[in-house]
């Protein structure tokens, strides 16, 4: 029972151990400490009281040798997880309201999605997003939430022509009633059903590229995206 969390943990401590990763954790943390003064205190604090806990147990088990390096271990990597959630909640604070901000959330996304950002937009500047997965066509707006349902409903319209019976989803990203905050995105498509295997993937991928682009187009630049900075933590078997 001990090896297991022992293993996992000794990964994790070795993961941050890079002089890459080292200075990725500086720059978080720099971030952190701007965002949320708390953060690094009870990431400190975790590992502290993990370690304690486990020296005690082991001085009073007399298997000090054994459990406490284990303590240790474990500290590191819980300190290191909840690190990197609240890392993660500050980049979503960061990016949330700025133009593109959904699509720098959809491709830092796991698994096999194909996301091609601003695939429709209006010279308002609302814009809608497209991924390709599992669970079919998934169109995220980012927009007014007035101009957003006729945008996504010609977008879904176009789309339907060549999807057939794969499923289209569309979403809403923002702050305004009936919108889906930018920091619960990335987990509401992960809920989405798996309705096509991988070959109908690439297949509706495929086909997906040789739609011809809207007629409307905004004028001006379109909006900048970026991927999402990944926090450190740790990675179990």
């Amino acid at each position: 029972m001990v090896n297991k969390p022992a293993s996992a943990a000794k990964k994790a401590a070795s993961d941050a151990g890079g002089p890459g990763r080292l200075k990725q954790i500086g720059m978080v943390a720099g971030i952190l400490r701007k965002s949320n003064p708390k953060a690094l205190p009870i990431v400190i604090g975790t590992a502290v009281l993990i370690i304690a806990a486990f020296s005690v147990a082991g001085v009073l088990s007399h298997t000090a040798p054994v459990i406490i390096p284990t303590g240790v271990l474990t500290g590191v990597a819980a300190a290191m997880i909840i690190f990197g959630r609240f890392a993660q909640t500050a980049q979503y604070a960061a990016i949330s309201g700025q133009p593109g901000a959904a699509a720098a959330v959809l491709q830092s996304m796991r698994g096999n999605w194909t996301v091609t950002p601003a695939v429709s937009a209006n010279r308002n500047m609302d814009v809608v997003h497209r991924a390709v997965g599992r669970p079919g066509v998934v169109l995220i707006g980012e927009g007014s939430p007035v101009r957003l349902p006729s945008l996504l409903a010609a977008e879904k319209k176009r789309i339907a022509r060549i999807a057939q019976d794969v499923p289209i989803y569309d979403i809403q990203v923002g702050d305004e009633k009936g919108q889906l905050a930018i920091r619960q995105l990335q987990r509401h498509i992960m809920k989405l059903p798996r309705n096509i295997k991988g070959q109908a993937v690439a297949d509706l991928n495929f086909r997906l590229k040789a739609l011809p682009p809207p007629l409307q187009m905004p004028k001006g630049p379109l909006p900048r995206t970026g991927r999402i900075p990944k926090a450190p933590r740790p990675r179990t078997r």
